[in-house]
């Protein structure tokens, strides 16, 4: 990867132009279906400008750098995941142990390329914190929301928090358990275990 540091001085960023913002986001979709198709692997400011069909040089006026670059692109593969969920979630009926069903038979039937490329993202994370603990730490920001959004709305916000909290833990293991088992049965058996959690404490007074 690209360390841009260096690379950046003298380039002004575009923020805080309409024009400039939109022509940052069409280069941002066309890198984040790049990453989609071919992974983070050899991931950096060249291969990015070739995928947007631009120069690294006009990725430095639009982006911080090669790293933040990344961490738009892995935001947005999540937002595609988060989409999807909501989509399945929109048909379920109303009690938080159907909207957990439908959203993990989303995330469960998901492209591999999404689940690939965001389980590298988390990869990227935990073998090199100093640099990518981004990565890490804004997956619980950014889906967290949806889950506190599928709790009973009468419940206090501490008690959404954990059940929240630990939906999220647990679906996420639930899909490393795919990507490396054969058969996925292990994640679906403890899948229905976690359902079950659910129901107990949608029944708590």
């Amino acid at each position: 990867m690209d360390n841009a540091t260096g690379e950046r001085a003298g380039y002004r960023r575009s923020a805080g132009s309409p024009r400039g913002e939109a022509r940052r986001l069409e280069l941002l979709a066309k890198i984040t279906d790049d990453v989609a198709e071919n992974g983070l692997v050899d991931f950096s400011l060249r291969r990015a400008a070739r995928a947007a069909g631009t120069t690294h040089k006009v990725l430095l006026y639009h982006f911080e750098g090669a790293e933040d670059l990344l961490r738009q692109v892995v935001f947005s593969l999540r937002e595609r995941r988060i989409g999807n969920a909501l989509t399945a979630v929109a048909d379920a009926p109303a009690t938080l142990t159907d909207r957990v069903r439908a959203a993990w038979e989303s995330l469960r039937d998901e492209e591999s390329e999404l689940r690939r490329v965001l389980d590298q993202a988390m990869g990227l994370a935990m073998y090199d914190p100093g640099r990518y603990a981004a990565l890490g730490r804004g997956a619980s920001r950014q889906y967290l929301p949806t889950l506190l959004s599928f709790c009973p709305s009468h419940w206090p916000e501490q008690r959404k928090f954990e059940v929240a909290s630990m939906i999220l833990a647990t679906l996420r293991g639930f899909l490393v358990d795919l990507l490396t088992s054969d058969d996925g049965s292990g994640a679906e058996a403890g899948f229905e275990a976690l359902l079950r959690a659910v129901e107990r404490e949608e029944a708590a007074p």
